[in-house]
């Protein structure tokens, strides 16, 4: 009777703590999420709807003239097929490349544990550092092929096309270790027995990757598409640091336009606030799309 009372009168004790214990578990992420997503995006929105210059202030409503001049902007549609030529182009390699490289670590020999390490060490190093070691590689003055580029005439970043390859190489060499290790998890998840049976039944190994390895690791092709996408059509450190934008204007990224119409020659918050909206809608219409494509058949 003693311990059947003293159970009754602590029920109401924990039935009102928890709640309380909760929302203080949950405060700290709360807070973060306020202050480095929602405060600034409000701050985005509101931009985008005004005349804020970028030493004045606001000025006041400016609808729709902001979004007006985003569009019309003379860099705007370039900075768009350009970023979506990078985009696709990067997603290709990064998932193929890191596909193959799952596939040649996950078997066990005995340099397994080397070549894991190899591909992901670069992963760890900065992309702003990563950017700017490639920088002195690629220079015709300091770097170390500098001779060899003068001798041929090379110049890594001095055209179009070479300033697009050469900083597609550096992100293929940052990111390819990454994405081998999601490739890998993905691996390591398939069930043996499936492979087994597989091998019973005479598949080879081209069948067997082709109807069990691509299905199964469907779910891993939708995380990595999405983050190789999201992170494509938000580059800003690797061109900023390695072209400028240049040659003329030709690896200008729409997220490095941002930043020009903000604080380089037009200096209006109120118009790169309007981009950063368009792109925000953009991605979030990318990702549903994409999300959509890899959902599975039994899924409403």
């Amino acid at each position: 009777m003693t311990s059947s009372a003293t159970t009754e009168r602590r029920r109401p004790r924990t039935g009102f703590g928890s709640p309380m214990q909760g929302w203080l578990y949950a405060a700290p992420t709360a807070i973060f999420v306020a202050l480095l997503f929602i405060v600034p995006l409000v701050l985005v929105l509101q931009m985008s709807a005004s005349d804020w210059p970028l030493l004045s202030g606001n000025r006041g409503l400016n609808l729709p003239e902001n979004y007006v001049d985003a569009v019309n902007h003379r860099l705007f549609w370039d900075s768009i097929r350009f970023t979506l030529l990078y985009t696709v182009i990067t997603t290709v390699i990064l998932i193929g490349l890191g596909l193959g490289l799952a596939l040649l670590v996950q078997e066990s020999t005995r340099w397994k544990g080397l070549l894991r390490t190899a591909f992901l060490i670069p992963s760890a190093l900065g992309l702003a550092s990563a950017s700017l070691l490639f920088y002195v590689l690629y220079s015709p003055i300091a770097g170390p092929f500098a001779d060899l580029m003068k001798a041929w005439g090379i110049t890594f970043l001095g055209t179009p096309d070479g300033a697009l390859w050469s900083t597609i190489f550096l992100i293929v060499w940052r990111y390819a270790g990454f994405y081998m290790l999601l490739m890998l998890v993905g691996l390591q998840g398939i069930p043996d027995d499936v492979y087994e049976a597989a091998r019973i039944d005479g598949a080879s190994r081209w069948q067997t990757f082709r109807d069990i390895t691509v299905p199964l690791l469907k779910p891993t092709f939708a995380l990595t598409t999405v983050m190789c996408v999201t992170g494509s059509l938000l580059a800003f450190e690797q061109f900023y640091i390695l072209t400028k934008g240049g040659p003329d204007n030709s690896t200008m990224t729409v997220v490095q336009l941002i930043y020009n119409v903000a604080f380089q020659g037009q200096n209006s918050l109120g118009i790169a606030g309007a981009l950063s909206v368009i792109v925000l809608i953009a991605l979030i219409v990318i990702n549903v799309f994409q999300l959509r494509a890899f959902r599975r058949p039994d899924e409403s």
